[in-house]
């Protein structure tokens, strides 16, 4: 199985835990890639069951509603920004950022949002994961992008604020990607099940046109 740092960090802990309750004999091995690798992995049969974001370009692969968060801002208790409850991306953009790895689709998805503002993002460095973002505002380096939830596992303990961003494109789709869900094994149709049945309602396949 291949997932996004999203998914593996806000719903696939509490989602597997659930399922190895039920099915205690069976083990999954996870790992995590950006989402444009997760794709091609499914494609190229690295592995049957992938979870990425729904801007990711799934091409000919079936693709199933997982699950859905909002990105807000991460910011110190003393930073200018701090007292707002919601902000747009581009009333950030005067201020240095943490930004994520350069593959992951929350750095390109803002990289792209400054860009079309006719702006460019004060980047002060690139780190690996969520906590690490947490870690490097909590420093006084910047402020930071990451999803909700990923802010409530990883960064509400550190006496930092979150502030909702308000543009459409920080509200995210998560999507499991399979080639086929009628070829996949017996446990990989476990897993599927188990996942798409982790926040309802469930959505109706989702299949790309392959032309």
């Amino acid at each position: 199985m291949l997932a996004n740092l999203s998914a593996i960090v806000q719903f696939l802990p509490e989602d597997l835990s659930a399922f190895f309750s039920a099915h205690e004999l069976l083990r999954v091995d996870l790992q995590e890639r950006p989402s444009g690798q997760v794709v091609r992995g499914i494609e190229e049969g690295a592995a049957e069951i992938g979870i990425c974001s729904g801007e990711a370009e799934t091409r000919s692969l079936e693709a199933f509603h997982y699950r859905t968060d909002n990105l807000v801002v991460v910011v110190r208790a003393d930073h200018p920004l701090a007292e707002r409850d919601h902000l747009l991306f581009t009333d950030t953009l005067d201020f240095d950022h943490i930004g994520l790895h350069a593959a992951s689709s929350i750095y390109l998805r803002s990289q792209y949002a400054a860009t079309q503002a006719g702006k460019s993002m004060r980047l002060r460095i690139n780190v690996p994961g969520f906590d690490a973002v947490c870690r490097m505002v909590q420093a006084n380096m910047g402020i930071g992008l990451i999803p909700d939830h990923a802010f409530e596992v990883v960064g509400a303990g550190m006496g930092l604020r979150s502030i909702r961003l308000r543009d459409e494109w920080a509200k995210r789709e998560l999507r499991i990607v399979v080639r086929d869900a009628a070829h996949l094994s017996g446990t990989g149709r476990l897993v599927l099940d188990h996942l798409r049945a982790a926040e309802r309602p469930a959505r109706k396949i989702v299949r790309a046109d392959p032309t």
